[in-house]
């Protein structure tokens, strides 16, 4: 294959040889750096943490905090396109970043992605379901929005939250001064309690020129606010699946999205879908696409990203992902002795409670994976 003829490149792509920027030096950018490389490209990455997993893997890194307009331009000036692995990025930041240099996706799904309240009434106005929720800014009017949406519920902080950080949960009789106080915020959500009988989760990609690819629908299994598991695909109708991919995908499409959209969905007893969470990135219920499809979400995010052709998110195994939390990796050696594992560890050097360390795609022949 020629990689110098341009003439077989579509029109605004950028082609194998170029650099991806990628803000954020975590393992999704890790496993896309790595992705990146099998397709040809180099990556460049921009963090404010010194020997991050995906420094590790790319063939430039620059350490500084997102607001340094200095280095932001710096990094532009050294890549093709930039992308970012996580949303919690000043938007500010990538709006500099988009003077300089493409950035799919765009600043603005960052805007809404990055914001929970943003994120609710981008949802509702696309006439998608969320769960009872509430903006709040002080205790009162938590014990205001208490009132009107009951207990148990959670309250979380509306940007910087993840895996469980940043909430509080709040159940009856629950001092709700000393909640908000422990939160540590002046901008809130209160949310309630869901009845849903799963949760599942949905990985779009969509391409420059508004091409979609999406992958099956899957089901995943929380502790303590973090992933424990996904299931693929999800032990749903196909009827329910096919609705789960049409609201991703719609939500994908309002948004403009050059890139992947993950969606987080709940699933009631009468068969409605609430949306919980979204992010504009690869997501980790999506790591079991790296064993278990035709194209990784990792592949195909980079190629959404520097406006190639989408490749087939065909699933030719079942398959459960598990994350490996603190010390779970310390059982690699076990791990590795079943034929049928697959472990994706991220090279992080301390393995603290509640720190992602890898995860363990464990496959099965279509068809006969476990029901959950």
């Amino acid at each position: 294959m020629n990689m110098n003829n341009k003439a077989i490149i579509p029109p605004g792509s950028i082609p194998p040889g170029s650099t991806i920027g990628i803000i954020g030096g975590g393992q999704l950018g890790r496993m896309t750096a790595v992705a990146a490389a099998e397709l040809g490209f180099k990556t460049h990455i921009f963090t404010p943490e010194q020997n991050s997993p995906a420094s590790e893997v790319a063939a430039k890194t620059i350490v500084a905090s997102y607001d340094d307009a200095s280095a932001l331009k710096k990094f532009a000036d050294n890549v093709d396109v930039i992308t970012f692995e996580f949303e919690n990025v000043p938007a500010a930041s990538v709006k500099i970043l988009a003077g300089l240099k493409p950035v799919r996706p765009g600043w603005q799904c960052l805007e809404i992605a990055q914001d929970r309240i943003r994120e609710k009434n981008f949802a509702e106005s696309l006439s998608i379901k969320t769960a009872p929720w509430a903006g709040v800014n002080n205790a009162d009017e938590l014990a205001a929005a208490i009132k009107t949406i009951g207990t148990p519920a959670i309250l979380k902080t509306t940007q910087l939250g993840y895996d469980g950080k940043g909430q509080v949960r709040i159940n009856s009789g629950d001092d709700t001064a000393k909640a908000w106080a422990e939160l540590g915020t002046d901008a809130a959500i209160l949310e309630g309690f869901v009845d849903f009988q799963l949760e599942v989760s949905v990985i779009c990609a969509r391409g420059a020129d508004g091409t979609m690819k999406t992958f099956d629908v899957v089901q995943n299994h929380h502790i303590n606010g973090i992933l424990d598991t996904t299931t693929a695909p999800a032990n749903i109708s196909d009827e329910l699946s096919v609705r789960a991919i049409e609201t991703a995908e719609k939500m994908a499409t309002k948004m403009d999205i050059v890139g992947l959209l993950a969606v987080e969905m709940f699933i009631t007893a009468d068969g409605d879908i609430l949306i919980n969470e979204m992010a504009p990135r690869p997501h980790n219920s999506g790591h079991w696409t790296q064993d278990g499809c035709t194209t990784s979400q990792f592949e195909q995010f980079v190629r959404a990203v520097c406006g190639l052709s989408l490749g087939s998110p065909e699933r030719h195994s079942d398959a459960v992902m598990k994350n490996l939390i603190g010390s779970d990796a310390d059982d690699w050696e076990k791990i590795i002795s079943e034929p049928e594992n697959k472990l994706h560890l991220y090279g992080k050097r301390d393995a603290r409670p509640g720190r992602k360390m890898g995860h363990v795609n464990r496959l099965y022949k279509k068809g006969s994976g476990p029901q959950v």
